[in-house]
């Protein structure tokens, strides 16, 4: 395993002038690894998705995402919206635009908007494995258990190590499970 995580690592690099965002070419070959990898290299290849999914081309949209995240983190709500808003406005192709919005709609207790967000973050980018638990985490708020249940197994589908996603699963096995 350890070999392939190597090998992996190193086309990544070597392809790291295409394009980078949910369209990256090398996005496919990091989701057929991750359904047969181990967990230690699960992570390495989340983390390369992730990177690729918060890559773009665009300087501006790179700048409001930066700004949107890191005002998100420190808990300036206002500012992390306004970012996101001017992000989503802008690149309207970007899903990891909108998945950080719905994070952040999440957050604030909106969970419509937060529903809406994810799903424009699905439709540009149906393996979106944390717009996915994140729909499980909406919907289990809401109070919707078999969609919550179905968006955490789908989840698992794509990342079959995904932490939050197997607890809230299992949470949910354990809920229905008879005395």
């Amino acid at each position: 395993m350890r070999f392939a995580a190597l090998a992996l690592a190193t086309f990544l690099l070597l392809t790291a002038g295409v394009r980078a965002d949910q369209t990256d070419p090398r996005l496919d070959l990091l989701f057929a690894r991750l359904k047969e990898a181990d967990a230690v290299e699960a992570r390495i290849i989340e983390s390369h998705i992730w990177t690729i999914w918060s890559a773009t081309g665009e300087p501006e949209a790179r700048e409001l995402l930066e700004r949107g995240s890191v005002a998100m983190a420190n808990r300036d709500h206002a500012t992390a919206l306004a970012a996101f808003d001017a992000l989503t406005s802008r690149f309207p192709n970007f899903a990891e635009g909108w998945n950080k919005r719905a994070t952040l709609f999440w957050i604030l207790g909106d969970d419509r908007a937060a529903l809406r967000d994810i799903q424009r973050t699905l439709a540009l980018e149906p393996r979106h494995f944390g717009a996915l638990a994140g729909l499980g985490l909406v919907t289990l708020r809401l109070g919707e258990k078999a969609t919550a249940r179905a968006a955490f197994e789908a989840a698992l589908a794509i990342h079959p190590h995904l932490p939050a996603a197997r607890y809230h699963l299992e949470q949910l096995e354990r809920a229905d499970a008879p005395l």
